[in-house]
């Protein structure tokens, strides 16, 4: 079930990001992106289980951890870059 669990909220990181650029609205992005960065915060809660019950290393931990901590960085620097294309372009309006 845990795999599972993991696996779903992988997935679900990077379809939301899909998904959000698809809707070609940088407002929508920025919500999806959000929605991305709650599931990469899921993954690594699921990891720490994974890791508390001995399901898996201490280096799988950290392997894992450490990308989901990334994608989330790279989910917040687009947010942050989206977010001020949408003020620039209500202050030319």
């Amino acid at each position: 079930r845990l795999r599972n669990q993991a696996t779903a909220a992988a997935v679900s990181t990077m379809s939301n990001i899909a998904e959000g650029f698809s809707r070609h609205s940088n407002k929508e992005f920025i919500q999806f992106l959000f929605v991305s960065k709650s599931s990469a915060a899921e993954v690594q809660s699921i990891y720490y289980v994974a890791l508390d019950q001995n399901y898996i290393s201490k280096e799988n931990f950290e392997g894992v951890y450490n990308q989901a901590e990334k994608v989330s960085k790279l989910d917040s620097g687009l947010i942050s870059y989206l977010s001020s294309k949408i003020k620039s372009s209500k202050q030319t309006k």
